[in-house]
């Protein structure tokens, strides 16, 4: 008699799930650190990358191991300059974008990932490049604005995801009426995310998108969109048991995008089939599919760069691999971004993997935040456990000491 095996939950309702998930976050975390200390001015942006990626290589090789799962990257490092809105990975075979360097005080975008089993968690931070390693460079005026608008934003949003009611206390009669309410639209989220934004004389950047996570999925079926451009919307709303990919974008010019001229080394295989021609087509797909899965990665991650940038072209043409062109901010403005991988539970948001927080006591500015409705919001706590983290809120959110 056969017994049959019972098929794997991959939910949060397993243990397992969230555990690889923290797994992976640690490793994201641990590299975002080490590469935000390479982002120093005259630094060439390939060879950042480069270190970062072996980094996260070596890191993931210490877990799991002699486990039958696959882990790797979930996202290659890209160090993206001031104007960049979209993940940047130069090539070292295209002389002109392998000698470009980071310039002093320019906000620096860094994104990477790991996964472990499929779960990935991906991280973003902005940094400010000093002129030489361990230097703090003085954070005031314009782009301190930047920094606060974002960092406020992103707190906003995480909170805006939380579940109405989640976090509910009082009789069940006053729980169950807190749950019935509406969750905000994703009108209403853009909205007050871009009042944090006009505070500090900024803007959202248009089209910021977060994504529902799933086993090897980064772009799931729900998404909100931030200030949706023409033609893009939101989809869903955040439920108990999902992980979410969430970003926010915040520019000192009008937010507005357009594609930059830098060759497109950003990919991700997509689940479409198609028979490929050229040879070097196919020995690309292949290296794809065996290193990085439904995943993105870099042209530069590959193991013949000159084969690649050809063989690319065909499986880009053919659907089975899409590209993510190098796009940046209209008007040549810096702009900020933060990404932050979270679990949402029957406790709350927990941030599974994230940035460093931003220490407001190194950032001044003369602008601050007076909507009330926005205020309050900050004040809520984004779980059961971390009520007594922001008690501050608001206050630091007024610029008070």
């Amino acid at each position: 008699m056969t017994t049959e095996e019972k098929p794997v939950d991959y939910t949060l309702n397993n243990p397992d799930t969230l555990t690889k998930y923290k797994t992976a976050a640690q490793i994201s975390e641990k590299v975002l650190a080490e590469v935000s200390k390479l982002c120093v001015a005259g630094s060439k942006i390939v060879d950042i990358c480069e270190k970062g990626d072996k980094l996260l290589e070596e890191e993931v090789a210490k877990v799991y191991r002699g486990k039958k799962i696959t882990k790797g990257f979930s996202h290659p490092t890209t160090v993206s300059p001031a104007a960049f809105v979209t993940p940047y990975t130069p090539l070292k075979t295209d002389e002109k974008e392998a000698v470009t360097e980071i310039q002093a005080g320019e906000p620096i975008k860094i994104q990477l990932g790991a996964q472990i089993d499929g779960f990935g968690s991906i991280v973003c931070d902005t940094v400010i490049a000093p002129e030489k390693e361990g230097a703090e460079p003085a954070i005031e005026g314009r782009t301190a604005d930047l920094l606060l608008a974002t960092h406020y934003a992103n707190e906003l949003l995480l909170r805006l995801m939380v579940p109405p009611g989640l976090l509910a206390s009082g009789t069940e009669e006053e729980k169950a009426k807190a749950a019935s309410v509406k969750p905000p639209s994703q009108s209403k989220i853009s909205g007050l995310l871009e009042k944090v934004a006009q505070a500090y004389d900024c803007n959202i950047v248009e089209s910021t998108t977060s994504w529902l996570f799933d086993r090897n999925e980064i772009e799931g079926t729900k998404k909100i969109v931030i200030s949706p451009g023409e033609g893009t919307k939101g989809e869903g709303v955040p439920e108990v048991g999902e992980v979410w990919g969430v970003e926010v974008g915040v520019s000192l010019g009008s937010g507005k995008v357009k594609q930059f001229e830098q060759r497109t080394t950003l990919h991700r295989r997509t689940t479409n089939t198609y028979a490929l021609k050229r040879p070097t087509s196919r020995k690309i797909l292949s290296e794809v599919q065996k290193k990085f899965g439904t995943f993105p990665f870099s042209l530069r991650q590959l193991d013949d760069e000159r084969d690649a940038k050809s063989g690319i072209i065909e499986c880009v043409r053919g659907n089975v691999i899409r590209q993510y062109e190098a796009s940046g901010e209209k008007d040549g403005e810096p702009v900020a971004r933060l990404l932050t991988t979270v679990a949402i539970t029957k406790n709350g948001l927990s941030k599974i993997g994230a940035p460093p927080p931003l220490d407001l006591t190194k950032v001044k500015s003369d602008k601050k935040i007076e909507d009330e409705e926005i205020l309050k919001i900050l004040e809520q706590p984004l779980s059961r456990n971390t009520g007594k983290k922001n008690k501050n809120k608001k206050k630091k959110a007024e610029g008070e000491e």
